[in-house]
């Protein structure tokens, strides 16, 4: 509302002063009527201007506020082995990223067990039922460490019948937005993925069949 109103006063004034410059032969009271219709113009857009960025200064502030909250939640969750990271970014070792339904796409983790689907198709059912692959393991050898600068990261080793592998996450401070590393034991199929940490029970994704 604010923008539309300052681009509506800029036109008038631009039109304003087209009007005005070339009369040079004008009353000297129509000149002041002018002049005073062009003062408040500038006043209202000056407001109109204060306004905006004090509307723009409060959106920045509640959307740092919001991202801390979630940033907040989401490194207890990951603490108290109760989350799911929904990826909205998926890369392979031999491909670019793909950006991918983060519905179907994530790393699910349930006290000691942990769940790690890729489904980057959207056209073909996969051997999950929903575009890619399902796995599920048992998790050991969990290790949580923040550094310095307040990035988090954990991993663990998620053994089951479809996976083998060593995985690590990384969280950012502030906020809840993570990557993650799946580094299989037997081949060199790495998986990299970026998305938002939430908890477990807050989760929409969907687990398709596992092998």
């Amino acid at each position: 509302m604010y923008m539309k109103r300052i681009l509506l006063t800029l036109m008038v004034m631009v039109v304003g002063l087209s009007a005005i410059a070339p009369d040079a032969s004008a009353q000297t009271g129509k000149s002041n009527t002018g002049t005073s219709r062009l003062d408040k113009m500038k006043a209202d857009w000056h407001k109109d201007m204060a306004e905006f960025r004090a509307r723009s200064a409060e959106d920045r502030r509640l959307e740092q506020l919001t991202d801390s909250l979630a940033g907040i939640q989401a490194r207890a969750a990951l603490r108290n082995q109760d989350f799911v990271l929904e990826a909205d970014n998926v890369q392979f070792r031999t491909g670019a990223p793909i950006f991918v339904n983060s519905t179907t796409n994530f790393i699910s983790v349930k006290g000691n067990r942990a769940v790690v689907q890729i489904s980057p198709s959207e056209f073909a059912s996969g051997p999950n039922g929903v575009g890619g692959v399902t796995v599920e393991g048992t998790i050991t050898d969990q290790q949580i460490k923040t550094d310095s600068k307040g990035r988090t990261t954990l991993s663990m080793s998620v053994n089951g019948i479809g996976i083998n592998a060593q995985v690590e996450i990384y969280m950012f401070p502030g906020t809840n937005k993570a990557s993650a590393t799946v580094y299989p034991n037997f081949n060199s199929n790495t998986v990299w993925i970026q998305g938002e940490i939430v908890p477990y029970e807050n989760s929409n994704v969907f687990e398709g069949s596992s092998l």
